[in-house]
């Protein structure tokens, strides 16, 4: 090379280059490099010229000839952090960078083939970037589109981007800086327009060679050798690997890139391009990704999926694992057509899989990507009966061998990991085995899992209940210093989906572990727990659609419906009890109301398991009247209650929740005596706000002499009706214990709307809510003569169905 052909511009490094990876000279951005052999003497000697030189250069030529020294002789195992520092701060990130793109722009001037400048350039970068902080520097940052460039299309120049005649080196310098100030997103526009051009030219039925209306063939891309594409992968591993490298990394377009290299089968795509594609698929970045670039995921899981039906047993194997990798969110499935067949045929080749002789260590995987199929289509797809119980049963025994090892045994990542599958895969099975449609005589379907007989339904509880005996067994180990392991959240959770839909099974075992699972629910309630490993896996949660914020109610949202079923026991509700669980789920309340009230305005989406903490309220409330009048917490549930429903009775979205709190504080008001001074403010709003919400459930139909659900009710009746049944038996008691809301009974319209209603309808629907009615008319007539009086008044026509109450006649006569 003559002296002085520059390959491009030879202004020396600003201030800014020289001092940006030198900042900070101690520990704070990475760790000594320790695997490489110590330089040889000569070598030093070499490298200690070379940074000479790198430091007077006086132009490129010099430069790159110490470099291409220092990359042949000193390789970058061998150097050290401080010693790739001093190269850093000599050369600075912006010559790799124009190295890349003068042989991109394939400038014959420069005085080295493309090839040699790739090389080198590829080469610097990837010493550079083994220190964290040199990875991260923004200099480097830009180079990614280049390198994904080659990663995806080989080492091509681009020829078709136009440019001006006698382009010089500076002029591709001024091209790096004004990517650099054009932020990440300039560049990876450029990248996903490669690869995702492609994508539309073959939708069209255009390979990209047409010409004149005839199609040609279109040569093979040309490929890296093995050298540049280890150092383009050495790069992007080291940004992958930064606290925001995910980001980066998707913000320049590496999805739509590396799945092109994929496609390509491009030098290294499989070894160490898929693996750097499933970083980007997992955990928080998973579902922007594939939101972003779904045809491009799309065509890559049926790649892949092909190639793991193709492959031999043993490569299938192996693969199981790889393939859930890049399994789409569970919201995106749903709306798929394409997926679901890439599903089916992975599924027709997992089930001889299933049915061979298999150690532990080879049905792992196969347990584990089965677990991500149900996630995305349940068991429709799985196959006959015989596949579904066989899949349950591997699972459990899995479950079994894996939790009773000894005490002090500790399990193995790969084991938890394992173990969290089989325990989706159990959730699964208990939501159908317990389904209602198992006990009706029809046949549905033969490929349906709904066409497990009951017998094979009676054989999956079984191993079921064999494996969550396995399960609380493993839990009793548990120590409080362990509660903010995630492998134990996801055993607690797989157990209370088991005791949401069985409490009958294992009851002693049951209540013995009680203890620990109100004492793991109320550390994580308190914050006592470390969250940042929980909140970590709630993001990155393979085998569920609950991805979110950790927000420490998670525990207690899933072992609510157990408490719900136990709190209706006498022997689990005197332990729960003993265990103050009415305080926790008061508290588990007025979180969760709160957390309503900040999403604007209440939102309007319901929430079942504040639903299900007021059903479990309620079972204490009706069981332990003294409990109920003694504990502080009911108090504190009270001006809940008082804040909570007048707001409600607006939102008729949340109807089933208002209808939860009505019939609670109610039930809680039939406990109280009457007040001896002035009525608080809030227990008369309250009371008011039950009356006016008791009173909008039945209307008279306007054709006929009916009593009919009102249209605001009638959409959430079923879930409803019992509470309001409920809830006028209790208004009943409230009148009876405090007399002073008979005056409200007439303020708010109820006893007027109710008699109207009555005196014009020939019968009510069924006697359940002829006996509530009854119930709460026969209360206010007893303590309140005004109203005693307005009952006789309506009841002397003798018509309507007030003339079938027998009970409320008798009151009547009563003076």
């Amino acid at each position: 090379m003559a002296e002085g052909a520059d390959v491009v511009s030879c202004e020396p490094p600003g201030e800014e280059e020289q001092g940006a990876g030198g900042e900070d000279g101690g520990d704070g951005g990475g760790s000594e490099r320790d695997g490489g052999a110590a330089l040889t003497d000569a070598q030093r000697d070499v490298l200690e010229r070379c940074l000479h030189t790198l430091r007077h250069a006086q132009n490129d030529s010099h430069t790159l000839a110490a470099l291409l020294l220092i990359t042949r002789l000193c390789p970058a195992s061998q150097l050290d952090k401080p010693t790739l520092r001093r190269i850093f701060e000599a050369v600075g990130l912006n010559l790799p960078a124009r190295l890349l793109v003068t042989a991109v722009r394939g400038r014959e001037s420069s005085g080295l083939p493309p090839h040699e400048l790739l090389s080198l350039g590829t080469a610097l970068l990837a010493a550079l970037s083994t220190d964290p902080d040199m990875a991260s520097h923004p200099q480097l940052l830009t180079t990614i589109p280049l390198l994904l460039g080659l990663l995806a299309n080989g080492p091509v120049s681009n020829e078709q981007e136009e440019k001006p005649a006698g382009e010089t080196g500076k002029n591709a310098d001024s091209k790096v800086q004004a990517e650099e100030s054009s932020g990440p997103e300039s560049n990876p526009a450029k990248v996903e327009k490669s690869a995702g051009e492609r994508n539309a030219s073959k939708q069209n039925g255009d390979d990209g060679s047409k010409s004149n209306g005839v199609k040609t063939e279109t040569p093979p891309c040309p490929r890296l050798d093995k050298a540049m594409a280890a150092d383009c992968y050495q790069v992007l591993t080291a940004v992958c690997a930064l606290p925001r490298g995910l980001d980066q990394l998707l913000g320049r377009g590496a999805i739509p890139a590396l799945c092109q290299a994929v496609e390509q089968n491009q030098t290294f795509s499989r070894e160490q391009g898929l693996p750097l594609l499933g970083c980007l698929l997992s955990g928080r970045t998973k579902d922007k990704a594939w939101s972003k670039h779904p045809a491009e995921l799309h065509a890559l899981l049926e790649k892949l999926s092909k190639d793991f039906c193709q492959s031999t047993e043993q490569t299938r194997l192996d693969r199981c694992s790889q393939l859930v990798q890049f399994l789409p969110p569970v919201g995106l499935a749903a709306a798929s057509d394409e997926l679901k067949g890439v599903v089916s045929r992975v599924w027709g080749t997992l089930r001889p899989m299933m049915q061979s002789k298999l150690t532990p260590r080879q049905i792992r995987p196969i347990l584990v990507l089965s677990a991500c199929l149900l996630d995305l289509y349940g068991w429709e797809q799985v196959g006959p009966p015989k596949t579904c119980c066989l899949l349950v049963n591997r699972a459990c025994v899995e479950v079994r061998m894996g939790l009773e090892e000894p005490p002090g045994n500790e399990l193995s990542p790969e084991l938890q990991h394992t173990l969290t599958g089989c325990y989706r895969i159990m959730e699964a099975a208990i939501e159908q085995a317990c389904s209602p449609a198992l006990t009706q005589s029809a046949a549905p379907p033969p490929s349906s899992v709904s066409s497990l007989s009951l017998q094979q339904s009676q054989q999956i509880l079984t191993v079921l209940q064999e494996a969550f005996s396995a399960v609380i067994y493993h839990l009793q180990q548990v120590d409080p210093s362990q509660y903010g392991d995630p492998f134990i959240f996801a055993t607690f959770r797989s157990l209370c989906s088991w005791l949401a839909e069985e409490t009958s099974c294992l009851k002693e075992e049951v209540t013995g572990l009680l203890p620990f699972l109100i004492g793991y629910v109320q550390s994580h309630m308190r914050g006592e727990s470390p969250e940042e490993g929980l909140s970590d896996w709630m993001a990155e949660m393979s085998f569920s659609e609950e991805r979110g914020p950790w927000t420490g109610r998670e525990p207690l949202r899933y072992l609510l419906p157990a408490l719900c079923h136990l709190s209706a026991e006498e022997g689990p509700r005197k332990v729960l009890l003993t265990l103050d669980t009415p305080a926790l789920l008061v508290d588990f309340l007025t979180h969760s109301w709160n957390s309503l009230k900040g999403k604007g305005g209440v939102a309007s989406s319901r929430d079942p398991s504040m639903e299900t903490a007021c059903s479990a309220l309620l079972n204490f409330t009706v069981t332990e009247p003294e409990r109920v009048r003694k504990d502080a917490c009911f108090r504190t549930l009270e001006a809940l209650l008082s804040e909570a429903l007048p707001v409600l009775v607006h939102k008729p979205r949340l109807l089933v929740l208002a209808a939860n709190m009505c019939t609670l504080g109610l039930m809680i008001g039939r406990l109280r005596s009457a007040p001896t001074g002035s009525v608080e403010a809030s227990q008369r709003r309250f009371f008011s706000s039950a009356l006016r919400f008791l009173r909008g459930a039945l209307d008279t139909g306007s054709s006929t002499k009916l009593v009919q659900v009102s249209v605001s009710w009638e959409e959430n009746w079923d879930e409803a009706a019992e509470l309001w049944r409920l809830g006028l038996q209790a208004l009943g008691g409230c009148v009876r214990a405090q007399p002073w809301i008979t005056t409200l009974v007439r303020e708010e319209g109820w006893l007027k709307h109710t008699l109207a209603m009555l005196g014009q309808c020939s019968a009510l629907a069924d006697k359940h809510t002829q006996g509530a009615l009854e119930e709460a008319l026969c209360a206010v007539a007893e303590r309140c003569p005004l109203c005693k009086q307005e009952i006789g008044d309506v009841m002397r026509n003798e018509t309507g169905a007030l003339s079938c109450m027998r009970n409320l006649k008798k009151t009547m006569m009563v003076k």
